[in-house]
Order: structure tokens, then C-alpha cells, then sequence
């Protein structure tokens, strides 16, 4: 199973096993997802971390 590194809302790097991404129609949703961080462990808004920013 692939990991993908996120970035959530507060700026807390970590990776996730599952970051799917969907398409309305075809207009896209966009990158971002909510999931559960797990240094603030709240749900936020997380988007994929590219191979630069990390």
C-alpha cells in the first residue's frame, strides 16, 4: 500500500495510507481532504505535501 505525506490545516506534516482523489463530473474537487491529524487529532483540511516542500 502506497503512503502519501500530507499537510493538515495547522501545518503538521504526516503520512496516510489512504488520500484518494475524486472527480465531480468532470470538474475536479481539488486536492485537499479532511482527515484526522494525528498530532491535533481533529479533523482537518489536508492537502498532498510535493516532493520539494518536504
Amino acid at each position: 500500500m502506497e503512503h502519501t505525506v500530507v499537510r493538515c490545516a495547522e501545518g503538521h506534516v504526516f503520512s496516510t495510507a489512504s488520500f484518494p482523489l475524486r472527480q465531480l463530473g468532470a470538474a475536479r474537487i481539488g486536492p485537499g481532504r479532511l482527515l484526522r491529524c494525528p498530532r491535533c487529532a481533529r479533523l482537518r483540511h489536508a492537502v498532498p505535501v510535493g516532493g520539494a516542500k518536504r
